[in-house]
């Protein structure tokens, strides 16, 4: 039997470590799936949620629609189709589903029977930020389920932000410790994005995990020649894990939100959006020019940022092998800050596999006749 197979299931887990490492995430909240440009007009690519797949396509109308990934026909995948106008094609025999997913046309014939009334589950998709954004759970809730509301990155006087994202080989609750934990300040000696940091608070409120830290941030060469300290205190800085995503808040100068797409039980996809609201000209006194933001961010981006979290990347990667080999090991985690972020992501799947018994439950009931 092999190493996976014997890590324990989310029913079986036996302490806090093994259940956040199994829990999934709710499917009733927005994700981000991709970036706006990926899909052109009449383009269709596969995304995947916790193992779902998902047809994603744009109609020549410019219109994004995602549907089930599959032909009720004979279940092949329709990204291996075609999208024809606003539907989308089976390569196999042709089959056609609207982005409603209703079956809309066959090409054959039909030996004498009514076109059958066939129609896949659709998804809400939305594209805000740059980011193409996927509701995978049910459709009628996703009107009423915020996404992350980020004002700053909005409107004529939007903030420079360049998204930059990583799939990692690691469960997605490693992603949010790591992002939301400063203990680890040790592994980005090298680039020293934040420096001494000490726990100054800690607080849940709902489905929030709101931490601060006293800290140097920006505490590299580097990092510190574009910040405007006479401008903003960078010694102080808040984060929250807002389930299922996170953000930090360093004086409404920097800011970010890490944004993940969880994949499956060893692999997530995470987007990252930092934005500013002024950096400056290293070693000047000097504000970059807004028209100059973006492009410097991108540069940033390839000689710092990614390399930066590149660092985060390899070491959940390694705790991911590391909790496989060793699920069973005795728990040595010291932060209370992990321990509220591990207890909200359980809590919320397991309100998540309650109400999903629930709606089965309900579904298996016999109807009782009126009187």
């Amino acid at each position: 039997m092999s190493t996976k197979l014997r890590i324990p299931s989310f029913t079986e887990a036996k302490n806090r470590r093994q259940k956040v490492r199994a829990a999934g995430m709710n499917p009733n909240f927005w994700y981000p799936v991709e970036y706006v440009g990926a899909v052109k007009p009449g383009e269709i690519i596969e995304v995947t949620f916790w193992g779902k797949e998902f047809a994603l396509f744009r109609g020549q109308d410019g219109q994004l629609r995602a549907i089930e990934n599959r032909c009720a026909h004979r279940q092949l995948k329709l990204t291996g189709g075609e999208v024809r106008g606003c539907q989308v094609v089976c390569p196999y025999h042709g089959w056609t589903f609207d982005g409603d997913g209703r079956l809309v046309d066959i090409p054959h014939e039909l030996f004498d029977k009514n076109m059958p009334n066939i129609r896949l589950p659709d998804f809400e998709v939305r594209e805000r930020y740059g980011l193409i954004w996927l509701f995978p759970g049910d459709r009628e809730r996703a009107a009423s389920v915020p996404m992350p509301e980020i004002p700053e990155l909005e409107g004529p006087n939007a903030w420079a932000c360049v998204p930059v994202d990583f799939t990692w080989k690691a469960h997605h609750s490693m992603i949010i410790d790591n992002v939301s934990d400063f203990t680890h300040e040790y592994l980005h000696r090298k680039y020293e994005p934040f420096k001494n940091p000490r726990l100054t608070h800690l607080a849940v409120e709902g489905d929030k995990v709101f931490v601060e830290y006293d800290t140097e941030v920006a505490a590299g060469k580097l990092y510190s020649s574009f910040v405007p300290r006479g401008s903003a205190n960078t010694s102080h800085m808040k984060l929250c894990y807002e389930y299922p995503h996170q953000w930090s808040n360093t004086d409404d100068w920097i800011k970010h939100w890490c944004c993940v797409l969880p994949i499956d039980e060893r692999t997530t996809r995470a987007f990252f959006l930092f934005y500013y609201k002024q950096l400056k000209i290293p070693f000047l006194p000097v504000g970059i020019p807004r028209r100059l933001m973006v492009p410097i961010l991108g540069i940033a981006n390839r000689l710092l940022m990614r390399p930066l979290l590149e660092e985060d990347g390899s070491a959940v990667e390694a705790e991911q092998v590391g909790y496989e080999r060793h699920y069973d090991a005795p728990v040595a985690e010291l932060s209370p800050a992990v321990h509220e972020f591990q207890r909200l992501t359980i809590r919320k799947w397991e309100e998540y596999l309650a109400e999903r018994e629930t709606q089965q439950t309900q579904r298996r009931l016999p109807v009782m006749p009126s009187a």
